[in-house]
């Protein structure tokens, strides 16, 4: 009996409903760029993972409670990437990373980051030379009482 459960699930994680696309498998791996990118103190990796007509958005509030729409460019990532995490303090030893794929269709895909403190919904498209990027990315603080300057 054992030996046919094993049969069992040994064919089903063949089976194609198991196995991720080539596609998936790249549009992780961008997303896996921006966040070790900050893990790691590493802009090679963000630039590898983003457009450059990248915007990145989010709702915040200024010092005087005034909610604003706050968007980070390109350069500003790829600059970001090279001393947020400089110290080792901005990630926990194991950080957290979970990637769900909503939906690809062709040479776009739509993807949600979670992280031990943020949230980031991704747009991607699939370049020409077939690397997927992000462009698009609005983000939000899992406590969203921290979106609020205090400086």
């Amino acid at each position: 009996m054992l030996r046919i459960i094993t049969c069992a699930v040994f064919l089903a994680l063949q089976c194609p409903v198991f196995a991720k696309s080539p596609d998936a498998i790249a549009i992780e791996r961008a997303i896996f760029d921006y966040i070790e990118s900050q893990h790691q103190v590493n802009p090679a990796l963000m630039e590898r993972a983003l457009d450059r007509a990248l915007a990145k958005r989010t709702y915040w509030q200024d010092k005087q409670g005034n909610e604003f729409v706050m968007e980070t460019s390109y350069d500003y990532m790829i600059e970001l990437a090279g001393r947020y995490n400089r110290d080792g303090s901005r990630f926990s030893a194991s950080p957290r990373v979970e990637i769900d794929i909503f939906d690809i269709d062709q040479r776009v895909a739509s993807a949600k980051l979670t992280v031990d403190d943020w949230i980031d919904y991704m747009h991607l498209y699939k370049t020409a030379e077939g690397q997927w990027k992000v462009l698009n990315v609005l983000w939000q603080m899992h406590d969203t009482r921290k979106q609020v300057s205090t400086k």
